[in-house]
């Protein structure tokens, strides 16, 4: 619960709004201790309409006709709303180490952090505050992960690389030293059954804020940068670099080697070969290989000609 002023405080505005709220809602489900969002004249035309005790309304939709006192302006509706939600319900776990864990000898847990049932944590891993692990995660000796770190069930965190010496004379492939790291900054999200690989002699490391889906695979030695997005089904050969905030779309395939610049966006399914360095802020690559989106339309409208 909190007061309405406090929750303007938290979006950044301000409000004369004498209210307590207790939740976030959806429209058909708000109620007088609810806050909903508006993104557009039509959904703030609804919201106008609806029982909500607040509504967060993007500053562009501002207008004099509009008297509410519910309204609290702010610069992004959706962000706002998202940071009222998680102030709301606070912590989402208790913190605690399950029965069924199984913990390693040296390993750090710091306060607030939940271990869930059936997880593994090997020796001298170091995990920060306020983490939640969920059940039946795996995390192989030596990895470090900050603190607010959210890693859902199955994921496998350190394993051994995807990295083999071939013989010259047999044909036969032999193992490389697969002895760096993990490490994970802090607010990182990892999503069900995803796997990072440690590095392979120094380390693998994801950055602050980053947020990975369900199914990804991100392999020895990249080094992704911070507030970087990765969708579901997306693959990351090794020794490859993801600068900040670059987003990739689901079933993204990235070769070894490769770059994705800063702020680069790679739609889904775009495949970057290696050692390709994908460059520009907030331009938009897509197909296989990935090439800058008006290229890849006129491609595929050439296609259909023929």
């Amino acid at each position: 619960m909190a007061m309405a002023r406090d929750i303007a405080i938290w979006v950044g505005s301000e409000t004369a709004l004498e209210a307590e709220l207790k939740r976030v809602s959806g429209l058909d489900n708000a109620g007088e201790d609810a806050v909903v969002f508006a993104v557009d004249a039509a959904a703030l035309e609804a919201a106008l309409k609806s029982k909500a005790g607040m509504i967060l309304a993007g500053i562009k939709l501002k207008s004099a006709d509009i008297t509410d006192t519910r309204v609290v302006w702010v610069r992004d509706a959706r962000y706002a709303f998202a940071i009222t939600a998680q102030k709301l319900a606070g912590r989402s776990h208790e913190a605690g180490v399950h029965l069924t864990a199984v913990l390693g000898r040296d390993v750090e847990i710091g306060e607030g952090t939940l271990i869930g049932p059936g997880v593994v944590v090997g020796d001298g891993v170091k995990l920060g505050v306020n983490c939640r692990i969920e059940a039946r995660v795996t995390i192989y000796p030596g990895v470090v992960i900050g603190d607010e770190v959210v890693v859902q069930a199955g994921a496998v965190l350190g394993s051994a690389g995807f990295g083999f010496a071939r013989s010259p004379e047999s044909g036969e492939y032999v193992l490389f030293p697969q002895q760096g790291r993990l490490v994970i900054e802090d607010r990182v999200e990892i999503g069900a059954n995803t796997t990072i690989d440690r590095g392979a002699l120094e380390e693998t490391r994801i950055g602050r804020g980053t947020k990975i889906d369900n199914l990804v695979h991100i392999g020895h030695n990249c080094i992704i940068g911070r507030n970087v997005v990765i969708a579901a089904q997306t693959g990351i050969s090794g020794s490859s670099v993801v600068e900040d905030g670059a987003i990739l779309g689901g079933q993204v395939g990235i070769g070894e080697h490769a770059t994705v610049g800063e702020g680069v966006i790679l739609g889904g399914g775009a495949g970057v070969l290696s050692g390709k360095k994908m460059r520009g802020k907030g331009e938009v690559f897509w197909g296989r290989p990935a090439r800058p989106l008006k290229e890849y339309l006129r491609d595929l409208a050439r296609l259909k000609q023929r």
